[in-house]
């Protein structure tokens, strides 16, 4: 067994010997005793262990946890609002054993008496909901429950897609595992304040372009099917749709994909490519991948047949490639480009409004800029990620 499966096991254990024996009985001692043993064995490789609880998977730093899918004290603690640990070497006893104490009582709906004494102090265990970065600080927004809330910025979001492009550039590979995690992540993040919002990320650096956008047409997606009262496993598969829309620019050489001026006609065949090589590479490498294969393909088809690739028969693409393609132009134009600045939100509903019928479909059009006008003001645009001047 792995550390982090060992160290969780244990500590799965000790919350349910705690629910049969109270504090202090030495069967409960035992099993904290077990479950510390563990953490001290995982910090030995690990001095800064990290767990999320995403939706039924547990995932230790960027690894799903395989063997615990659907782990019952994941998906428990998730609801009580507990969905990310962190530790740092050195955990003491005693406050392992506080913190097993806190989860006991959380589980079993009852206030603590010493969290509010934990937020207090410094503290080597932190855990809570996953709290979305705003601003300068991370509010704590848990509905005034004493718990520590995580700050949580979605870089290790970004950090994965950037790694799942190089593995799909260098080996013949997709994770899908891990792309799926991404969405579930993300997932988390829209609704980890209590109510949905969606969070938008800016860029850092031009050439984040790829990866940033990605995540940001994932997040739109899924907050617009949720919008239209989509099935929870369609909104799922939207969002890896849209997470996999540009896959296909992994093909296409990076000082094209940065240029700052206009692309000659070589440069806007190869760019133009990129739709068919990403339905490509997600229908040879993994299997149930046809949704995105197809979304993939179509994102840049219109609804009156113009864009690319050219369609030899005219016909209606898949209704999640025209909701993806929507969502995918209104972030292309928020975003800073190397050749424009980003257009406000404003300016690009009043845009895509005024394609509507033409290049997208005006049903969800109209959903789209009612879902974004309903929540301009929760909608959060990542400060971390301003973008360079050009040079």
């Amino acid at each position: 067994m792995s550390d982090p499966f060992r160290f969780l096991t244990a500590v799965g254990q000790a919350l349910a010997t705690a629910t049969l024996y109270r504090p202090g009985h030495p069967a409960r001692e035992r099993s904290v005793d077990a479950a510390y043993q563990a953490l001290t064995r995982l910090l030995e490789d690990e001095p800064k262990p990290r767990f999320n609880f995403l939706d039924g998977d547990v995932v230790y730093g960027p690894q799903v946890l395989r063997q615990l899918k659907d782990w019952e004290w994941g998906l428990r603690l998730s609801k009580v609002q507990i969905q990310r640990v962190e530790f740092e070497s050195p955990v003491p006893r005693d406050e392992f054993g506080e913190f097993l104490l806190d989860l006991c009582q959380r589980l079993a709906g009852q206030a603590s008496d010493t969290a509010e004494l934990r937020q207090m102090r410094e503290s080597n265990i932190r855990y809570g909901p996953i709290i979305v970065k705003q601003g300068e600080e991370a509010a704590l927004l848990s509905g005034g429950a004493a718990i520590a809330g995580i700050n949580y910025t979605l870089d290790e979001e970004i950090e994965t897609i950037n790694w799942l492009h190089q593995q799909v550039q260098t080996t013949d590979s997709l994770p899908l595992l891990e792309a799926e995690t991404v969405v579930r992540s993300l997932a988390v993040a829209m609704h980890s304040q209590g109510q949905m919002f969606m969070p938008l990320l800016q860029l850092k650096e031009f050439d984040q372009y790829t990866t940033t956008h990605a995540s940001n047409v994932a997040v739109l997606a899924m907050a617009l099917g949720e919008h239209l009262r989509l099935g929870s496993g369609l909104v799922r598969a939207l969002g890896t749709a849209g997470l996999m829309h540009d896959l296909g620019k992994v093909k296409i050489p990076h000082d094209i994909l940065v240029k700052p001026g206009a692309f000659t006609d070589a440069e806007r065949a190869i760019m133009r490519r990129h739709p068919v090589d990403g339905a490509k590479l997600l229908l040879e490498r993994e299997k149930g991948m046809e949704l995105a294969a197809v979304v993939a393909y179509e994102h840049h088809i219109m609804l009156n047949g113009d864009g690319y690739p050219s369609m030899h028969f005219g016909r209606q693409c898949h209704y999640a490639s025209k909701l993806v393609h929507v969502c995918d132009v209104y972030d292309a134009l928020c975003t800073n480009r190397p050749y424009r600045e980003a257009w406000s939100s404003e300016i690009a509903l009043s845009y895509v409004e005024a394609k509507a019928g033409v290049e997208f479909d005006a049903d969800i059009v109209v959903a789209f800029s009612t879902m974004m006008r309903e929540h301009s003001h929760q909608r959060v645009a990542m400060p971390d990620r301003d973008p360079k001047p050009a040079l």
